[in-house]
């Protein structure tokens, strides 16, 4: 009979050596995409102060979605939600010491109370990227720019993802056009932003129940049927412009239903999803003027974006692009012959390792049948037998399991035939 086995948190993960091998190749492409546009790696605490997130990013992320718990000391804190909020005050924080425009990016984890389900759990890794001290629309395409090449790294195309683009401001303005008051026009942000994730009719009857009249409703949907209205807007012709320039305009298109939800934006925010029936969204983001005002630091703009790292492995693995990870670092397995020869074995893996080559030995004497069977499958190419006799003549046995050749040699030679076969494969 199994034993009952202790279940893990609800909505953690566990990442076994292919899920930790994907997640390392993501955080990879990241990195060299963030590199290559010339950004810094930075982090911050995954413990912060609630009074931080209740600053600026909005009652739901606050009330509903973080982990808050008190300290020993009585105070509130999260862990960290997102990172945007501990940005801002890093930058208060030495605001006249720092080189600006900043160029920052970081790869971490976050945790959210969230209903998990596919795409969404409680725990996740996150891509943060930011530009601060710019307030050009120049600067708010250079972000999306970042995320199409990124795109065009993992092997998604225009027609596998769109970027979608509107700016809160032209919102605000056609919102006011309505006859809407200025003090309600944050709560029609929020109702656009919700949206995609009800029903049509569940939407429009939620509009009205929220207090306003159908004459609002039907100039709201004929705003956001608008696939022209950012013709209305200076600032976004600039971005589309800028977007054409740096050769990514296929990637991205405007959509007056992306408002994003969280209360700092002020300016041009964007969104990218798969173009699959669902629209799953990939990543978020857009600009922002006050957050590091909000925390005590002098007014500075900023734009920037966020991605999590569930949804996008869920949609490459539909579309057959992840890629086929050997998980095994090593290619080369020292045997144990038996107890007399351990030491031998020893030996030789470490020497194997002194030139730079990735080996594990078997842990104990075997048959020598049982330690070639792991070896094949656990990826292993070469395996090394030195028994008693090889040990006395220092003439090892190579045997290379993908061609079948086995070859009689030294160590000097072992080492140069297993280099030249598998090149930069098996260099550390």
């Amino acid at each position: 009979m199994m034993k009952n086995i202790i279940q893990s948190v609800k909505g953690t993960r566990e990442f076994y050596p292919y899920d930790m091998a994907l997640r390392n190749w993501l955080y990879e492409l990241i990195r060299h995409v963030s590199l290559l546009f010339g950004y810094q790696e930075y982090d911050g605490p995954f413990i912060e102060s609630l009074e931080l997130y209740a600053a600026k990013t909005g009652e739901e992320l606050v009330k509903e979605q973080s982990f808050v718990f008190p300290d020993r000391g009585g105070n509130l804190v999260a862990l960290r939600p997102e990172l945007t909020p501990s940005l801002a005050r890093m930058v208060a924080q030495k605001q006249r010491q720092l080189n600006y425009p900043l160029r920052w990016w970081s790869f971490g984890p976050f945790w959210r109370y969230e209903k998990p389900q596919k795409g969404r759990t409680r725990e996740f890794f996150q891509w943060n990227i930011d530009l601060i001290g710019v307030n050009t629309p120049e600067a708010d395409a250079e972000l999306v720019a970042i995320s199409a090449e990124f795109f065009k790294k993992v092997g998604l195309g225009p027609n596998d993802v769109k970027i979608m683009v509107n700016d809160r401001r032209l919102m605000e303005l056609e919102i006011s056009a309505l006859g809407i008051p200025p003090e309600e026009k944050g709560r029609v942000l929020n109702l656009i932003d919700r949206k995609d994730k009800m029903r049509p009719e569940e939407w429009d009857t939620y509009v009205l129940e929220e207090g306003f009249d159908p004459e609002h409703l039907g100039g709201i949907k004929r705003i956001l049927a608008d696939k022209d209205l950012f013709k209305k807007s200076s600032e976004l012709e600039r971005f589309f412009s800028t977007i054409e320039n740096l050769g990514v305009r296929d990637y991205v298109q405007y959509d007056a239903r992306i408002v994003r939800g969280l209360d700092y934006y002020t300016g041009i925010v964007f969104e990218a999803r798969d173009t699959a029936e669902t629209g799953r969204a990939i990543l978020g983001g857009g600009h922002y003027d006050n957050l590091v005002e909000d925390v005590g630091g002098e007014a500075l703009p900023g734009v920037g974006f966020a991605m999590g790292d569930v949804v996008l492995p869920i949609i490459l693995r539909e579309l057959g692009k992840t890629p086929d990870f050997d998980v095994n670092p090593s290619k080369v397995m020292v045997t144990i012959f038996d107890e007399s020869t351990s030491t031998y074995s020893h030996k030789i893996s470490t020497d194997l390792r002194n030139a730079s080559i990735k080996t594990i030995l078997y842990p104990e004497a075997a048959k020598l049948g049982k330690q070639f069977k792991y070896a094949d499958r656990t990826g292993i190419r070469f395996v090394i037998v030195a028994g008693p006799d090889e040990m006395e003549t220092q003439i090892i046995q190579v045997k290379d399991l993908k061609t079948g050749e086995q070859r009689s040699l030294n160590m000097t030679q072992t080492i140069e035939w297993i280099t030249a076969e598998l090149a930069d494969e098996i260099r550390a």
